[in-house]
């Protein structure tokens, strides 16, 4: 509450917390005592968890993520879809507008995140080259009409976007763009931002590294402090000094903690697995890669562990870092009115966690999950 922890009591009623009572003011319903409550967890990057990809189009799948995944603190989502052929992503993208229209339970999905296929080929990443595309906003249209105005955030490379045409038509029309899987230079990027580019997508990896003459999308989100920027907190995907050094550079406001997770999350050891038409494997670290090769292609992160290395081995400040996975990925949506806050008004999304950062209890709207 306010950027600190106060013992406190929260009345909550049909979705929303009503009041905010001194600890003992009130007979409770349920006392956690000296366990953390804090704002639900959003993750504005995440492909898929529990044998389900966002690609797969399948409702029963997405229903089943959106169900189980309070169980790490998720209660808002941006279910992310991953570069595919214009047909798998008009089917993915529709597939999450009918289940927000006909119904489901458990975090709260809160748009979709458009992943590609608007990306450079060289900071590609795991994204398939064949259905790479060029950024057009005619395209992008038809997209968005699939999925019932539901895309609500883009990764694009904006040296390919050409005159920066889909980047101003995306602030026009209320989609966040960040810039990601990209070989934008300093320069580039700065014109990304100047023409509506409001983010970055997972910061250090799928785009320039930093050169101190050359200092790329990395040096543009150490620099311009006042734009938003995700980054996977695994601390594989980046190195825990790393993590340091940028939410130091970013301060308490603007850094977005992200899994980027794939299908394999929540999944037993083993096991065969794709992403974007491409075989995958989960090494013992956790990550994914392509198979056969050196190239990551996601996480299995759990949103509350990654808190953990945050705050506990890369050393960030703890409101840095709650922020970061509630408050802000608010923000840079424009949800901050009803979400990442515990304050009277707000939906009453809230995470219960143990000294060890696992979840005690997840209430998605009032609703407990666990």
């Amino acid at each position: 509450m306010g950027s600190q922890f106060m013992p406190l009591q929260l009345e909550v009623k049909d979705g929303k917390i009503t009041r905010v009572y001194e600890y003992g003011e009130k007979e409770a319903d349920e006392d956690y005592g000296n366990k953390r409550i804090v704002p639900g967890f959003i993750d504005v990057h995440t492909h898929g968890a529990y044998g389900f990809d966002t690609n797969d189009a399948e409702p029963e799948g997405l229903r089943d993520w959106m169900k189980r995944i309070p169980e790490e603190g998720v209660t808002g989502i941006l279910p992310t879809t991953v570069t595919q052929m214009p047909d798998v992503l008009e089917k993915a993208v529709a597939n999450v507008a009918a289940v927000v229209e006909e119904g489901y339970e458990g975090a709260e999905i809160l748009g979709i995140h458009f992943e590609g296929p608007y990306l450079d080929m060289e900071y590609k990443g795991a994204q398939p080259p064949e259905a790479i595309a060029k950024a057009t906003v005619e395209q992008f249209k038809k997209y968005q009409e699939a999925a019932h105005g539901l895309i609500k955030y883009i990764t694009l490379a904006p040296e390919h976007d050409a005159d920066y045409a889909l980047t101003r038509y995306c602030k026009e029309t209320g989609v966040v763009v960040s810039m990601g899987h990209s070989s934008a230079t300093y320069e580039q990027a700065m014109m990304g931002i100047a023409n509506g580019a409001r983010s970055m997508t997972h910061v250090y990896n799928g785009m320039t590294p930093y050169h101190h003459r050359k200092p790329g999308l990395v040096g543009t989100a150490m620099r311009v402090r006042s734009i938003y920027g995700e980054i996977i907190c695994d601390g594989c995907h980046s190195h825990l000094a790393a993590l340091n050094n940028y939410y130091t550079a970013k301060g308490p406001d603007y850094a977005i903690m992200i899994s980027d997770s794939l299908r394999a999350k929540h999944c037993a050891p083993g096991g065969n697995y794709q992403l974007g038409g491409h075989d995958i494997e989960i090494g013992e670290d956790g990550l994914a890669r392509l198979k056969g090769t050196d190239t990551i292609a996601g996480s299995t992160l759990r949103m509350n562990r990654g808190l953990r290395i945050l705050v506990e081995e890369a050393m960030v400040p703890f409101e840095s870092a709650l922020n970061s996975c509630t408050i802000n990925p608010a923000r840079v949506l424009g949800v901050d009115d009803r979400k990442g806050c515990l304050a009277a008004g707000y939906d009453a999304d809230m995470v219960v966690l143990e000294d060890d950062y696992e979840v005690a209890q997840t209430y998605c709207r009032g609703v407990a999950m666990l």
